[in-house]
């Protein structure tokens, strides 16, 4: 047994002197040594980003954990979910973003508190959608970086609370504001050809990490991916098939901008429902002043929105002057009693808006004494500017139409400026004043009584209907419109006008935010796909030829322990 482990141990090392030789003949400026592999615990010095991404997605800032987690694979589907939700929802507030000021009321009516309740909801979105997108953009770096996935606890936790309060968010919202959720729609046709865009730009970058994936995934798996990959793909590329936009149209047909309509004066300037208000609001160019009329006990009409019970505490100082009555509706309060409130002060000190900063020191004096104005001082200011006035009619007594009626004729106004919106004893109002402009507030009523004039919420006509009322020469209102890419979209549909609180805004607009020829987008969509499938084609050629190389390096280390080094 000796003699021929002598003999075995001879054999091998005259086959190394051999391959010695051999090396030193072809390669003379060479010597080889034995080069030791890598053991597991042995890796290349970190780099920024490795370490970010490994430290906030799973709190190992120092080295990758050792632990191989089990469901690593369904966290991160739940973390990409999650972070889908948070888009999601915040999508949503930015389509309800118009219409904050309701969602301020209707929570003040339920509170008896203002707080802009709105803007600290968004805010909170804000954050978590930041911090779930992060947690997806940080999963997918590693990934990228073929790091361990890791979730820490904390992060788990948060997201299902993060979970819960945007399936939360969305239950209430549908539940108790469904009037809003038609604004979703719109808000895609002003932004689904830019997000569509995004996606593609999105899927693009993705796709390395998509491929390195499918490389590494077994034979089932591979096919899965590829599936679910390919079917993604035709949706992102395909979808502007079914994008639908007012403002794709050449700028030639584009219609005359809408015409403002004063929502209680300038809201956003001074006190609503002031004669500061509406005077902010002549600076405008409006074409009418919106305001809402009450009838006073004694039998004066005067201007005020809030009509249930305490409707004088938001607005007024009613609590401070008369903290031992409680007036529950316009009947219970004289017009006297109305004016020696102050109408302003609450403006400065709660900002419903945010914008008293930009206000003048003496903007903020005329505002800090403004008092609830009467009908008839607001008639009074139309008339000296020939600016049209409209109004709902919030109390129901008997004689309160013609009381209003009569408050309006003896002013002296031209009738032609009265857009006469009430409902109630429509037939005595055109009777006693033929010369009042008679507005609709639905369809049905405009084709019943032959009306030229509709006003609506904005939401309530499809492009298609507003452009088909126009061409019957109906004159189409939507209410209430404040952010540009809303009015954008209904100038490209052909509204008439719009009710809005951001006159001082709309007015300064010269053209909608973007206007485009359909031939025009079909070429930048069809240019952006066949880029983005071109870039995807080499970046999976450059997979395929790394994976090669390395699995042809592997191979060969195997073969030969000896690796060459320069002398």
């Amino acid at each position: 047994m000796m003699v021929e482990k002598e003999e075995s141990e001879d054999e091998g090392g005259k086959r190394r002197e051999d391959l010695k030789k051999s090396a030193s003949l072809e390669l003379p400026n060479l010597h080889f040594v034995y080069w030791p592999q890598k053991s597991a615990g042995m890796t290349q010095k970190d780099g920024f980003c490795r370490v970010c991404s490994r430290g906030f997605y799973s709190c190992h800032w120092r080295k990758q954990s050792e632990r191989t987690k089990k469901w690593s694979c369904c966290w991160f589907l739940f973390v990409s979910l999650v972070a889908a939700f948070s888009l999601c929802w915040i999508y949503i507030c930015l389509a309800a973003y118009n219409s904050r000021d309701m969602f301020n009321w209707k929570l003040f009516t339920v509170l008896n508190m203002w707080v802009n309740w709105f803007m600290v909801v968004f805010i909170m979105s804000g954050v978590l959608t930041s911090y779930c997108v992060l947690l997806l953009l940080f999963a997918l770096v590693q990934l990228a970086l073929r790091e361990k996935l890791d979730l820490h606890i904390l992060h788990k936790v948060f997201l299902f609370l993060s979970m819960a309060i945007f399936i939360g968010g969305g239950v209430a919202f549908t539940c108790h504001w469904k009037e809003e959720l038609p604004t979703v729609p719109l808000l895609l046709q002003a932004t689904a050809p830019f997000l569509q865009f995004g996606a593609v730009g999105a899927l693009t970058l993705l796709s390395w990490i998509i491929f390195q994936s499918f490389n590494a995934a077994k034979k089932g798996s591979k096919f899965l991916i590829a599936l679910i990959f390919l079917v993604v793909s035709a949706a992102i590329f395909l979808c502007p098939l079914l994008i639908k936009s007012p403002c794709l149209i050449a700028v030639e047909e584009l219609p005359e901008k809408p015409k403002l309509i004063g929502h209680r004066g300038a809201p956003m300037s001074a006190p609503e429902n002031t004669l500061m208000s509406f005077n902010k609001s002549v600076e405008c160019g409006v074409l009418a002043f919106e305001t809402d009329v009450q009838i006073s006990k004694d039998k004066a009409a005067f201007l005020m929105h809030d009509h249930e019970p305490g409707f004088l505490e938001r607005t007024t100082n009613v609590k401070a002057k008369f903290p031992h009555t409680t007036f529950n509706q316009s009947s219970d309060v004289t017009l006297n009693v109305l004016q020696s409130l102050n109408a302003g002060e609450w403006f400065l000190k709660t900002d419903p808006h945010q914008t008293v900063s930009q206000l003048s020191a003496e903007d903020k004096m005329t505002a800090r004494n403004q008092v609830i104005p009467s009908l008839l001082q607001l008639l009074q200011l139309a008339k000296q500017h020939k600016i049209s006035v409209i109004f709902d009619l919030y109390s129901f007594g008997e004689n309160d139409t013609e009381i209003t009626v009569d408050i309006i004729l003896d002013s002296g106004i031209n009738q032609s400026l009265i857009l006469w919106l009430p409902p109630q004893r429509r037939e005595y109002v055109k009777r006693r004043a033929p010369g009042f402009i008679q507005v609709y507030s639905n369809e049905s009523d405009l084709i019943n009584h032959t009306g030229r004039y509709l006003n609506v919420a904005y939401s309530a006509l499809s492009r298609d209907k507003i452009r088909e009322l126009r061409r019957q020469n109906v004159s189409v209102n939507l209410w209430v419109v404040n952010e540009q890419w809303l009015f954008s979209l209904l100038w490209c549909a052909g509204a008439s006008s719009v009710t809005t609180n951001s006159c001082h805004l709309l007015k300064d607009m010269e053209h909608p935010d973007w206007v485009m020829t359909p031939s025009t987008y079909m070429a930048i969509w069809i240019s952006l796909d066949v880029i983005s499938v071109l870039i995807m084609i080499c970046l999976y050629v450059i997979q395929l030829k790394q994976s090669s190389s390395r699995h042809e390096t592997h191979s060969r280390k195997e073969q030969i322990p000896f690796l060459p080094r320069k002398v």
